[in-house]
């Protein structure tokens, strides 16, 4: 895949994830873990969202700027990989939300994870 094309999907996966966030906390599924993040969606949806795009769009800006430097494509492959997981965790969400997967099963798998990255 090209390098615009990557860098273009990880600007749309965290904007995707922004917009799912915003609907998990908002109805009740899910919280913000980041508590820099939380306290500005405390603040409203719309400060949340515009410094959640802006370091996106920074990201996305460095990545392309600098994409001659191996060290870039590979924290693209790096970033890509990381918020590819987290729409599994959004896709895990929305399955507890409407009930296919027990919230029991999805807090049992984000307690072994957060053991496995400390």
């Amino acid at each position: 895949m090209p390098l615009f094309h990557q860098t273009f999907l990880l600007f749309a996966l965290n904007f995707l994830d922004a917009v799912l966030t915003i609907y998990w906390v908002r109805h009740g599924f899910a919280t913000e873990g980041n508590h820099l993040m939380a306290t500005l969606l405390d603040i409203g949806d719309l400060p949340f969202l515009a410094v959640k795009v802006s370091i996106g769009a920074v990201t996305a800006i460095v990545l392309w700027r600098w994409r001659k430097f191996r060290l870039a494509k590979y924290g693209l492959a790096v970033a890509l990989v990381v918020y590819i997981g987290l729409m599994g965790v959004h896709f895990l969400t929305g399955l507890s939300a409407l009930g296919y997967v027990s919230n029991t099963l999805v807090s049992d798998l984000a307690r072994e994870l957060g053991g496995l990255l400390a």
